[in-house]
């Protein structure tokens, strides 16, 4: 009896959270700011990711609360620690963009978060690890060229531009300038203003 009363609970907590997201997610469309944050903090606050997230995003854009970014990537760390891929990739980018330069771990964990994201399908996030490996110290050229294919099948025309530089110069494949064409001539068509200046060059 003592364990279908404490599942009741968890099934109520985790509909009331669900409820004040929708409630905070219909006030921000009605452009009821404040509203939405107070919605979206009482979800977080019982621990549910999706609400983590949207406070995340109220506290990085400053709406219904004091712009603060710190606070932000908390809220974002809490969402991708309970495994939600935006958050993974937006906590991941507040670690790579505000750490200092020695610090490893901070670096090693945003790689993992972008990974995870990556893997989950969240094109940012695939585009992001392509172009990171492909620029490291020692770069990773197989690695990156794997993550932008992935952002390029998913639409990212940036990404599509960034695998035709790979074939073009053979970066993780082997130089192949027909197929680096093929792939500029898909971004341009997808509106990158690179690869268009790459076809006609």
């Amino acid at each position: 009896l003592e364990e279908a009363a404490f599942q009741l609970q968890q099934i109520f907590r985790i509909d009331i959270s669900i409820a004040f997201n929708i409630l905070g997610i219909e006030s921000m469309r009605a452009n009821h700011y404040k509203a939405a944050y107070t919605c979206f903090k009482l979800a977080a606050d019982r621990g549910y990711s999706k609400a983590q997230f949207n406070v995340g995003l109220c506290y990085e854009h400053g709406r219904g609360t004091e712009k603060d970014l710190e606070k932000a990537a908390f809220y974002y760390y809490l969402a991708a620690s309970n495994r939600h891929p935006m958050a993974q990739y937006r906590y991941a980018r507040c670690l790579l963009c505000h750490r200092p330069e020695s610090e490893w771990d901070s670096l090693q964990k945003a790689v993992t978060f972008l990974e995870q994201a990556a893997m989950a399908g969240i094109t940012e996030a695939q585009a992001y690890l392509g172009v990171f490996y492909l620029r490291r110290l020692q770069p990773k050229e197989k690695r990156g060229l794997k993550y932008l294919l992935l952002a390029a099948e998913n639409g990212d025309s940036q990404s599509r531009y960034h695998v035709g530089i790979c074939y073009e110069k053979g970066l993780g494949v082997q130089r192949d300038l027909a197929a680096a064409l093929r792939h500029y001539r898909q971004a341009a068509a997808a509106g990158s203003k690179d690869a268009q200046q790459r076809v006609q060059a």
